[in-house]
């Protein structure tokens, strides 16, 4: 009797060991757990952090992220719908909402990437081919370059890239939730054109800065010779009018000298007169000139009224 009780004691210690060994599991912040019997899965999912009690070595117990995940595609070549071949490199986020449709639909991450890389893949493509390429390379709320004014034929996009990816987060995140699944959202990573189509784009956008620079150049001239005549016309005013209040101001100093030398000579007309002779002699005859005078010259004339005087 005392074997057998202490048998019993010795199994039920083996038994507390195994349940606290096996019998408890914590799930951590970030994580969801679903516990499994057999295989199948028992009860709800485990979405809240704490210590929860299974039945040791009869249920597991299978944890998955409750995370926001990154999804990141390969680049593909895809045709527009103006039949324009670009790159695209798209990324997504995605996160496990129902663990239960995840691990019977999924199981496994990298089941999911694949999963995801199927759905995303497709709708880009989808996508992609039915609009044209502005509407990749451009958002919704692109607008004419006011510091260029540049004009382009193509014009505003209707939708945009973000009004694309709008609608590829639409298509695919139908999908999605019946493998537990929540897309985010979607994002262009890197939109490139092809080689042949880069040099295109190339080439015009070379052309169209050309455009730009000669209508800079053009404009500039205008105003260049616009500010020229400007100052031109200012500049012959000023002149003009510094000429006149020129001619004004030598009329009134003429006048004046005029009058005082009328005023001084009259005072001895001869002497005046004798002086004016002078002056154009002085005018006519050099330091080097030997001046022969007649008798009836006036400057002899007034070389004998001064003798006379005397």
């Amino acid at each position: 009797m005392k074997q057998i009780a202490q048998f019993f004691l010795i199994g039920l210690v083996l038994l507390c060991i195994a349940v606290v060994y096996d019998g408890f599991y914590i799930v951590e912040e970030g994580q969801q757990a679903m516990i499994t019997q057999f295989g199948a899965p028992v009860g709800k999912p485990k979405t809240e952090a704490g210590f929860y009690l299974k039945l040791p070595f009869v249920q597991e117990v299978n944890y998955f992220d409750k995370k926001v995940q990154i999804w990141d595609g390969d680049p593909n070549q895809i045709p527009t719908n103006d039949k324009t071949y670009v790159y695209l490199d798209v990324t997504a986020r995605w996160r496990i909402t129902d663990a239960l449709l995840y691990m019977q639909a999924v199981k496994t991450e990298a089941r999911a990437q694949s999963l995801l890389d199927d759905i995303i893949d497709g709708t880009v493509r989808d996508m992609v081919n039915k609009n044209n390429l502005i509407e990749i390379i451009r958002s919704s709320d692109w607008s004419l370059d006011t510091m260029t004014n540049a004009r382009d034929s193509q014009g505003p996009p209707k939708i945009g890239r973000d009004g694309i990816t709008n609608k590829i987060l639409e298509a695919a995140g139908k999908v999605t939730p019946q493998y537990g699944i929540e897309l985010l959202d979607v994002m262009f990573k890197r939109v490139n054109y092809i080689e042949s189509v880069r040099l295109k784009v190339y080439d015009r956008m070379i052309s169209e800065r050309k455009r730009i620079a000669a209508e800079r150049r053009s404009t500039g001239e205008g105003k260049k010779a616009e500010i020229l005549g400007k100052v031109e016309r200012e500049l012959k005013v000023i002149l003009s009018e510094a000429n006149r209040e020129s001619s004004e101001i030598k009329g009134k100093a003429d006048a004046s000298a005029t009058k005082i030398y009328g005023d001084i000579y009259s005072q001895d007309p001869d002497f005046f007169s004798f002086y004016k002779t002078l002056q154009s002699y002085s005018n006519v005859v050099g330091k080097n000139t030997s001046l022969i005078l007649s008798a009836d010259s006036d400057l002899f004339h007034y070389l004998q009224n001064i003798d006379s005087k005397k």
